[in-house]
């Protein structure tokens, strides 16, 4: 659904904007976060065939929880995911989903990971709602991930 929000400042109409809203039936949201994580002891392991299968799993989980999978970029040793996210459902849980179940897919189909590693993911990773930013730049900084590394 898309929303006509007028944004005002000291009674005078400051700007006109268009924002994307989605409802869960009980609240009308916008909640995008921008979540970045790492392999263990941040090993260089998600590379070609990998990284592929690793963006078929973050896809399929995305849109079996309902949430927005906006951008997506897989380095050698680290993730960076945008998406947007139920506030009822939460950024923590689609988190938590995404890396159980990439784990535990990956290393059954990829044998290679269990010798290198005693799991695949750190417990840790980095969150931030990107509410502040304009989407558009937060997409531009993920999808230049891969060209900035090369140089």
């Amino acid at each position: 659904m898309t929303v006509k929000i007028n944004l005002v400042l000291d009674n005078t109409t400051w700007y006109n904007t268009y924002m994307e809203y989605r409802s869960n039936n009980n609240i009308l949201f916008s909640c995008k976060y921008h979540v970045v994580w790492c392999p263990k002891y941040r090993r260089k392991i998600l590379t070609g065939i990998v990284a592929e299968r690793l963006k078929e799993l973050i896809k399929e989980v995305c849109n079996k929880h309902q949430s927005e999978l906006i951008e997506l970029e897989i380095m050698p040793d680290h993730v960076h995911l945008l998406a947007g996210v139920d506030p009822q459902f939460g950024i923590h849980k689609l988190v938590k989903l995404i890396k159980g179940y990439s784990s535990k897919i990956l290393r059954e189909e990829f044998p290679f990971l269990k010798t290198k590693l005693p799991t695949l993911w750190t417990n840790s990773y980095f969150v931030s709602t990107v509410g502040g930013s304009p989407l558009e730049v937060i997409k531009k900084y993920i999808e230049n991930q891969k060209r900035s590394q090369r140089g």
